[in-house]
This record gives structure tokens, C-alpha cells and sequence, in this order.
């Protein structure tokens, strides 16, 4: 699968998932890089066929409402430092990419994983 990584998340998750062997755009790779504009990034992910990784509850209004992103992982874990949200994506990850080959919308919290359909 392939990712995309919200302004929000920091640069270094792209870098992890990365090392992981996953093709992954984080939006500082992308022109505008943090003012990269939400619209930008679902037209983006619908072209390159990516996952969008974001704390941003707009992406969850608009997959619900458009299915636009096609694919979304959306992170509900509150303000967490960033290497605890790196460990958490490092023992998840792989799992999370198997499921996202059945389902299309993947919410991660501290504790779980929860697939919305």
C-alpha cells in the first residue's frame, strides 16, 4: 500500500514507514509542503491510489460523506509525544496495511485499531 502522511504528524513517520520498505509522501515532500491544502491531498491520494494518515476529523467528514480519500487512517490518539505515536505506528503497521488490502476507512487509537465500514 501506499501512504500519505498529513502536515500534522511528524516528518520522522514518513521516514519509519519508509524503513519499513512502504512507499510513503509525507506533505513536506510536497510542493507546497505544510500549507498543502486538504483538497490537494484527497485529490492526490484518489490519483495515486495512497492512504491518507491524519489527525484530521475533515478527512473522516469527507471519506463518509464523498468516500473521498478512497483509503483514510485516521489517528485519534490525543496529543502524544512523537515517539510513543512511533512505536505505535512500528508494532501496528503491518497489521493495518494487511486490513486496508478489505477495508478503506482504519481509525488507530493508543490502544487499538478499529476498522469503520
Amino acid at each position: 500500500m501506499k501512504y500519505l502522511i498529513d502536515a500534522q504528524l511528524p516528518y520522522l513517520l514518513a521516514e519509519v514507514l519508509r524503513q519499513r520498505h512502504f512507499d510513503v509522501l509525507h506533505t513536506d515532500d510536497l510542493p507546497d509542503r505544510e500549507r498543502t491544502g486538504d483538497q490537494y491531498i484527497r485529490l492526490l491520494a484518489a490519483k495515486e491510489s495512497r492512504i491518507v494518515v491524519t489527525k484530521d476529523t475533515d478527512f473522516q467528514d469527507s471519506y463518509l460523506l464523498q468516500k473521498v480519500p478512497p483509503k483514510l487512517l485516521l489517528l485519534t490518539t490525543g496529543n502524544i509525544k512523537n515517539r510513543k505515536l512511533l512505536d505505535l505506528f512500528r508494532a501496528t503497521i503491518d497489521e493495518i496495511d494487511t486490513l486496508f488490502a478489505h477495508h478503506c476507512f482504519i481509525e488507530l487509537t493508543n490502544e487499538a485499531y478499529l476498522i469503520h465500514e
